[in-house]
């Protein structure tokens, strides 16, 4: 079923004193709003939401005829494939040009596939895809699509940085990587075995391990293989309800490990892991709330602090710049088109720059991978004064341990992308 969102973007133009009478531009979203992941599904609806209300606030986009609003419309995939092409059938029929997900490679793949089968059929109402979470590498390399544009950094990419950190990390010794069973899963652990062998071959891989994704209740026989091991770090790409009950496991048995994650700075995890977690438990992504610690980056801040007043109760802090990222930039494209064509937004999208007073990033022409830096950051306590911000109000916050410049973020593609007549 579909689910418009429309009463916030209208009271943010009321507030601002705005006025539309044109039609809004739907952007439908594709996500899991219930079951095992539905608080990731909500953040992004958070996230998104927010960053429409801005574009919104300040004009909408403009087209020929003049002025109109984003609107953001749901779709609850319970995250599977199957169900998300539903969406996406239904999305079309009612004419959604623009069509957004992230939380699964294994969705994320099925939609660039009915994308382009849908603009071969209809060449008079083609659909574009931008993706804000899935990260399995291929959807850029051997599956890219001109329909499909990612505004997240691909896993390669993000374990790269996380390398670049255990590459100085002489106490890591003896490595577990464990993660959802799952394209995106797979391919981490197949990254994280080649750029450590690259990086650090000393290291030893003592466990390597896939379990199945959004089903585990009790990671406990997990973490005792990872004891059994005699791991003394752990590598995971697990996200939502998969991270936290993961870590709170891990802390629970007593394990007094070091985790590299992709997003163990959110949803649970920073206060499931607690103490256990400060100076161990580290995490990668494009910005983070304490990103202008050291150089006071008053507009970093600013940034932050206006996202936690739209959205004060503690559970809804985890912000995701990409996502705010991805629809500024459409929000450009669609201007500097003069239409919502999926054709001519996309042309419009290609080569793109974003710049902010604190980040900047441009979408590569060849394979449509948004470059961006990335940060490594490391959980601290907000009490001992290292952080201003903490996660989810739990009292641990992540500081910058290395930055990587958008230069040094980007990896090579290998994309032969087939582009339209």
């Amino acid at each position: 079923m579909l689910t418009p969102m429309r009463l916030l973007p209208v009271l943010a133009l009321l507030i601002c004193g705005g006025a539309y009478s044109a039609e809004p531009v739907r952007v439908g979203m594709i996500e899991g709003l219930s079951g095992p992941f539905a608080n990731a599904g909500q953040a992004v609806v958070r996230n998104l939401q927010y960053a429409i209300e801005r574009v919104n606030a300040r004009g909408g986009v403009r087209l020929r005829d003049g002025a109109h609003p984003l609107e953001l419309v749901t779709y609850d995939n319970k995250q599977g494939v199957e169900e998300s092409l539903v969406g996406l059938r239904q999305y079309a029929d009612q004419h959604v040009r623009f069509v957004v997900q992230g939380n699964s490679s294994a969705v994320a793949a099925a939609l660039i596939d009915g994308v382009e089968k849908h603009n071969l059929r209809d060449p008079e109402h083609r659909m574009l895809f931008l993706n804000y979470s899935a990260v399995d590498p291929a959807l850029t390399n051997e599956k890219c699509s001109y329909w499909h544009f990612r505004f997240d950094a691909n896993a390669d990419m993000r374990m790269n940085a996380l390398t670049e950190v255990i590459k100085g990390d002489t106490s890591a010794k003896r490595v577990y990587i464990i993660g959802q069973d799952y394209s995106f899963g797979r391919q981490l652990a197949k990254s994280a075995r080649t750029q450590l062998a690259a990086k650090r071959p000393d290291i030893d891989i003592v466990g390597d391990d896939l379990h199945p994704i959004g089903k585990v209740k009790d990671f406990t026989p997990y973490i005792v293989k990872i004891k059994a091991s005699g791991a003394d770090t752990v590598i995971t790409g697990n996200w939502g309800n998969d991270l936290t009950l993961l870590v709170k496991a891990a802390k629970e048995a007593g394990l007094q490990l070091k985790f590299y994650t992709f997003y163990g700075n959110g949803l649970g995890a920073p206060a499931a892991i607690g103490d256990a977690g400060v100076g161990r438990v580290r995490a990668v992504a494009e910005w983070h709330p304490n990103s202008g610690q050291g150089i006071r980056n008053s507009a970093s801040d600013a940034y932050y602090q206006a996202f936690r007043k739209r959205y004060p109760q503690p559970e809804d802090d985890y912000v995701h710049l990409r996502m705010h990222v991805m629809i500024e930039m459409l929000a450009s494209a669609i201007d500097k088109a003069g239409s919502t064509e999926a054709g001519a937004v996309a042309k419009a999208l290609e080569g793109a720059r974003f710049r902010n007073a604190f980040h900047e990033a441009v979408m590569r022409a060849e394979d449509h991978q948004l470059l961006q830096p990335l940060y490594v950051s490391v959980m601290r306590k907000v009490s001992d004064g290292s952080v201003r911000f903490d996660n989810e109000g739990s009292g641990y916050g992540f500081k910058t341990e290395r930055y990587l410049p958008l230069e040094a973020s980007a990896l090579p593609t290998t994309c032969k992308m087939r582009r339209p007549d």
